[in-house]
């Protein structure tokens, strides 16, 4: 029986232990076909392990593990087949030139030579590496392993793609593209799953993310539901000409908002201007206009953070 119509990868009650240590404690997870959905979770969560179990590097000790419809302990050769897996340290042949290097990998995974030629050319494209082919893998600057790393990922067409700390080493405009060629393969029906630190980068990427926790699912959202649930009290960041007259301001502006609360909330100084809150749309929308009315010069007012990050923050607080 495949997997539940319309999941990449089927997680259900993972447990995984290393000697004494428990890395993984009962965790679910689930990846949909067609959409981004990405891991988080705070160093030593568990997520590389379970990434591992995924990838079938590892063996669970316990639960049930499906991808792309197949058990990962009966059948561990068709889930490989079936997906694409991008480290975040990978060993490269180092004698071998880019071309050679994807060759290699096609040749791995069966590709028919006639095939094996036109698919090298439009991964080396896709990825911004068509100018060198004949280039040692070696002397690639990180930056271009990484990218290299992900054509890799993507030599044999697999219908689940999971990638550990993909945008690592690159530079803003290969961000953009990792994420632009990301959403790309979702659209193609891909299941595509991405663990990072880079929270904002995550935040553009995600159409649903799963936060992880001491080796156990916290918390599964949809990245819309996420934001409205953000929307209501948040962290606010106004900047001033005058951060003076700002902050001699914001000890008074709570008497022009008696709705306003708790309050404030702690006040933090920053370069050019101040963070206060959490505050909903409507009490920032008040408090710039006492500002205003108060003779400050206000040149900006938005969120600090996003979703993403308030609710790993909120996850994470007890670690303080």
């Amino acid at each position: 029986m495949g997997a539940p119509e319309g999941l990449g990868i089927e997680a259900r009650g993972v447990s995984r232990r290393f000697g004494p240590v428990q890395a993984l404690r009962g965790l679910d997870l689930t990846v949909p076909y067609g959409q981004v959905t990405a891991l988080v979770g705070p160093n030593g969560a568990g997520k590389t392990t379970l990434l591992l179990i995924l990838a079938t590097l590892l063996r669970p000790g316990e639960g049930r593990v499906r991808v792309a419809g197949h058990d990962v302990r009966a059948d561990p050769g068709a889930a490989r087949r079936a997906l694409g897996w991008m480290p975040d340290t990978f060993g490269v042949y180092d004698q071998l030139t880019v071309q050679e290097y994807l060759e290699f990998f096609a040749d791995a995974y069966g590709l028919a030579k006639e095939a094996r030629a036109r698919r090298i050319r439009a991964l080396l494209t896709l990825v911004h590496l068509d100018e060198q082919p004949g280039q040692p893998v070696h002397a690639l600057s990180r930056g271009q392993k990484q990218r290299l790393g992900v054509a890799r990922a993507l030599v044999h067409r697999p219908r689940v793609l999971l990638l550990d700390e993909p945008a690592s080493g690159l530079d803003p405009r290969s961000r953009v593209e990792l994420r632009d060629l990301l959403r790309s393969l979702a659209a193609d029906g891909v299941a595509v799953l991405v663990s990072s630190h880079i929270l904002s980068e995550l935040e553009e990427i995600a159409d649903r993310v799963v936060l992880v926790d001491h080796g156990r699912t916290v918390g599964e959202h949809a990245m819309a539901d996420l934001a409205e649930a953000a929307v209501a009290r948040v962290r606010w960041r106004i900047r001033s000409l005058d951060r003076e007259r700002l902050a001699e301001a914001l000890t008074m502006a709570i008497d022009d908002l008696p709705g306003l609360d708790p309050g404030l909330g702690p006040v933090r100084e920053l370069p050019g201007g101040a963070e206060v809150g959490p505050l909903t749309e409507t009490e920032a929308a008040g408090l710039l206009a006492a500002l205003v009315t108060r003779g400050v010069p206000v040149t900006g007012l938005a969120p600090a953070g996003s979703a993403l990050e308030s609710a790993y923050l909120a996850m994470t607080e007890t670690r303080r």
